[in-house]
């Protein structure tokens, strides 16, 4: 299903660059961004159905796909044949992103829903938000923990040792 939805957001974001594109760059009149901005819209909407810990996470593994689906555009759309380099550099992209799904998976935080209040999913992320770093006694800094229950209002703060 996370495929699909890539492969549609993929096609809803080349589709409303290439309107702006040809608005811009090709002469065309200027209402061929309302499609264009719609297209956008759903690009955006299409990637925050993607399950996932983390939106960078996500937006990583969609990156490869992205970049496919451009090289299919130029082909199709602009009847321009990619060279070996686009080939190349879009098949070293897919598998750093094919590395990404696993990653994004491998999460417990649930996709956001329209039944979650703002302020649910607000203390939700907060909840969800943990530094991940290894502590060391050489460092004078150290994240604030967050431990279950805990007080997260410093989480996104440091505390020093010993000062």
């Amino acid at each position: 299903m996370t495929a699909l939805i890539y492969i549609a957001a993929a096609l809803a974001e080349i589709g409303g660059c290439f309107a702006f594109w040809a608005w811009l760059r090709l002469g065309k009149p200027i209402l061929w961004i309302v499609p264009g901005t719609l297209s956008l819209l759903v690009f955006a909407y299409l990637l925050t159905l993607v399950p996932s810990d983390a939106a960078g996470r996500a937006f990583a593994a969609y990156g490869g796909v992205y970049i496919v689906a451009s090289l299919a555009w130029l082909w199709t759309v602009e009847g321009v044949r990619p060279d070996r380099w686009d080939v190349g550099g879009a098949a070293l992209c897919l598998i750093g992103a094919a590395r990404e799904p696993a990653k994004a998976n491998a999460g417990s935080a649930k996709p956001l829903s329209f039944s979650e209040s703002r302020t649910d999913t607000s203390a939700r992320m907060s909840r969800d938000f943990r530094f991940r770093m290894p502590p060391s006694s050489r460092d004078w800094w150290r994240p604030c923990p967050a431990e279950n229950g805990a007080d997260n209002s410093r989480a996104l703060g440091f505390q020093t040792r010993g000062r």
